[in-house]
């Protein structure tokens, strides 16, 4: 799995470092998340791996989130960075049998899941990430940025 948040990482960082910070408000539709929302919380995923790794539970009702401020592109990039550098510490801290112990995702008495550490990563860092990756490719795509190639070449970037 580290190896697999190293490359993803490099991966990611490659699309925020494109995320115009004057186009932050920008959203290609009424429903859909600002350029500047997504981006941030692209940065932020990688916190999941360390919030899954620290606790046997997590619970909605009591997490009192607030999404960190950028004022910069260069600040996205840091949020992500230092969030990836904390999830890497966090693994190499941790035991292998301590991934397969269970975690469970609720909000208040209902159960969302409950599944092995390293399952619960997979789902709500990794996967949650790529989802939100190929989100923001659409975005940065919309606005004209050349997409980056990722497990390929792009239509702008021959690898």
């Amino acid at each position: 799995m580290i190896n697999e948040i190293k490359h993803e990482a490099a991966q990611t960082k490659k699309l925020l470092e494109r995320v115009p910070f004057d186009k932050f408000d920008w959203s290609p539709h009424e429903k859909s998340m600002k350029l500047g929302r997504l981006a941030i919380h692209i940065a932020e995923i990688p916190r999941w791996s360390s919030r899954i790794l620290a606790a046997t539970e997590f619970d909605f009702t009591k997490a009192g989130y607030k999404a960190a401020e950028v004022h910069s592109t260069e600040e996205l990039v840091q949020l992500s960075e230092n969030n990836i550098q904390t999830a890497l510490d966090d693994f190499n801290t941790t035991k292998d049998e301590d991934l397969l112990a269970s975690w469970t995702f609720r909000r208040g008495e209902h159960v969302i899941f409950t599944l092995p550490r390293a399952a619960a990563i997979r789902t709500l860092a990794m996967n949650h990430l790529l989802h939100h990756r190929g989100q923001l490719s659409v975005y940065l795509r919309l606005l004209n940025i050349p997409i980056p190639g990722m497990y390929g070449p792009s239509a702008d970037e021959p690898l």
